[in-house]
């Protein structure tokens, strides 16, 4: 089955750049991020990895760990952080996954089953689908999920942006507009009437619709 939002994410063992890991354990109490790449040595990736490493920072004000994945074997995600390192400035100090026999890929349905069980002779346009997102919260559940093409590299400080929404959503039973950024003004969801939001937002809020009212966000 395919995975969806509010799933657990599935567990599992495996090597990586820092050690064998349970997922689950490693995830611990914290939000994590764990993203994925068709093959090592690839140019957008690379970028990606990079830019990760650099906000990295960013990610542990939120108690959110990173993790990154590709098929290949963690020796090779050693030779390339060096690559990496060269092209973004940025030393690469997570862990990244080996997944040599396409085992977690395919238990996150980036790959079909009929895949293979081996990355030797597969190319990155073979894995094309294993250039995907996933946002899992501390109680296991996966929060968000997206993919992306080989060809367009991923905006990590639009997921920064939704890994904020995600934690003041879950937070204070509040949604996020489009474009939401810290700081600026939430929905009110409609589950919550007008009398329970009197109480929660004693500021008041402003309606364009019985259904979409706007308020300033919740300390």
């Amino acid at each position: 089955m395919p995975l969806r939002i509010n799933d657990t994410a599935p567990d599992f063992q495996a090597d990586t750049t820092e050690g064998q890991i349970s997922f689950h354990d490693f995830i611990g109490e914290s939000w994590a991020i764990m993203f994925s790449h068709p093959r090592d040595f690839t140019p957008v990736c690379t970028t990606e990895l990079g830019e990760m490493a650099g906000l990295k920072p960013e990610f542990d004000k939120r108690n959110c760990k990173i993790i990154g994945i590709s098929v290949d074997p963690v020796e090779n995600h050693i030779k390339w952080k060096d690559d990496i390192a060269k092209a973004s400035g940025n030393d690469v100090s997570y862990p990244m996954i080996g997944d040599p026999e396409l085992k977690v890929a395919k238990l996150y349905d980036m790959l079909p089953a009929d895949a293979g069980e081996t990355f030797d002779g597969r190319t990155p346009a073979d894995n094309a689908t294993v250039r995907s997102v996933f946002i899992i919260g501390p109680d296991k559940k996966i929060k968000m999920m997206m993919t992306y093409p080989m060809t367009t590299g991923r905006n990590f400080a639009e997921i920064l942006r939704t890994l904020d929404s995600l934690q003041l959503t879950a937070a204070k039973n509040v949604a996020t507009p489009s474009g939401w950024t810290p700081g600026g003004e939430i929905i009110i969801p409609p589950a919550v009437s007008d009398e329970a939001a009197k109480e929660k937002f004693p500021e008041g809020w402003r309606a364009v619709t019985p259904y979409l009212r706007f308020a300033k966000e919740p300390k």
